[in-house]
């Protein structure tokens, strides 16, 4: 089978899954389809460790790289520590955008109390614009960790923030001519402001859910929303409820979506947490985040058995639909 771009399907991903290496017991949290990052038990304390890649938004790709790995730390209920990333730079790169990528990793580590420990940057042939594969650590004492496979049947699906974030400050920030020729200054620079204001980051809102008996927690990435709910069903081995009237995407994203004919639920997701409750404790995350300026919205439910996800709209309930396949790709990929 020909792979396209974007996520590996996981079926075939869980396959390929099966290659890991030598036994360890001391790995809890291993390679698994949905799980944000794995989790090693070290004496007494659990270290966390994820690693992820940023491709796009290349002008801010160290704040991404940042940001992003953070978030799968966070979801497993650890505090981000280390961060170390490969930087990969194309052929004619000047020495300054070399040092604009470090300060913006400096920059968006010390934000969150990061530390930078090391890492490789290289000039590298075939890559026509930079790559950042980061690598991040945290430390887990004292909890449980929180896993993408922890929601139970009867919990709500709570989303932070809103659909696509990320994915709408990409495309601002890499489509910028062509989308000042739509929409006014003001339109495109709030839209690629996205990386800010909503934000990148879910640290904050995984640590209020941790007082509110959260059950689950995952990042919608790749494929945004849709395939964040998919992984959360299938790493948790349930189906879920889609409720997608209730689903919020702010207006930017809305429009730039409708230009480019794309659904903002497939959307990078970067910037909004999946996270599950009970009803009543989900009902309390909510207004807990709202009184420190964070909007979350209840947008479905967990429900019994497997391969019965769907998505509600109005009166009208159809199966889920999701793909490894962001929608970024229509506009910024091939």
């Amino acid at each position: 089978m020909t792979l396209r771009t974007g996520k590996l399907p996981p079926q075939t991903l869980k396959r390929l899954l099966r290659y890991r290496g030598a036994d360890d017991p001391r790995v809890l949290i291993g390679p698994s389809v949905g799980e944000d990052a794995a989790v090693v038990k070290l004496g007494k304390s659990l270290l966390v460790l994820k690693t992820d890649p940023v491709t796009y938004a290349s002008d801010m790709i160290g704040w991404y790289a940042v940001n992003v790995n953070a978030n799968d730390i966070a979801t497993r209920g650890a505090k981000p520590a280390w961060f170390q990333a490969v930087i990969l730079l194309p052929e004619g790169s000047k020495e300054a955008l070399a040092e604009d990528i470090f300060k913006q990793i400096s920059s968006a580590a010390k934000a969150l109390g990061i530390a930078v420990t090391g890492g490789h940057t290289e000039v590298t042939p075939g890559i026509d614009h930079p790559i950042v594969v980061g690598d991040m650590h945290g430390v887990l004492d004292g909890r449980r960790p929180i896993t993408t496979s922890g929601a139970r049947v009867g919990d709500a699906i709570v989303l932070t923030k809103a659909a696509g974030i990320e994915g709408t400050a990409a495309i601002a920030r890499e489509k910028r001519a062509e989308l000042l020729r739509v929409f006014n200054k003001f339109f495109v620079d709030r839209a690629a402001n996205y990386i800010k204001d909503p934000g990148l980051s879910v640290v904050r809102e995984a640590e209020v859910a941790l007082r509110h008996k959260v059950t689950a927690m995952h990042d919608p990435t790749e494929g945004g929303v849709r395939m964040g709910v998919h992984e959360l069903a299938f790493a948790s081995g349930k189906s879920v409820e889609l409720l997608e009237d209730f689903v919020p995407v702010r207006m930017e994203t809305k429009r730039i979506c409708a230009k480019y004919d794309i659904d903002p639920l497939g959307l990078l997701g970067s910037g909004a947490l999946l996270a599950t409750f009970r009803l009543e404790d989900a009902e309390r995350y909510v207004m807990s985040l709202r009184r420190v300026g964070i909007p979350a919205t209840v947008i479905g439910r967990v429900i019994a058995g497997k391969n019965k996800s769907c998505s509600i709209r109005g009166n009208r309930s159809t199966p889920l639909s999701s793909s490894e396949r962001d929608e970024v790709l229509k506009v910024l990929g091939s």
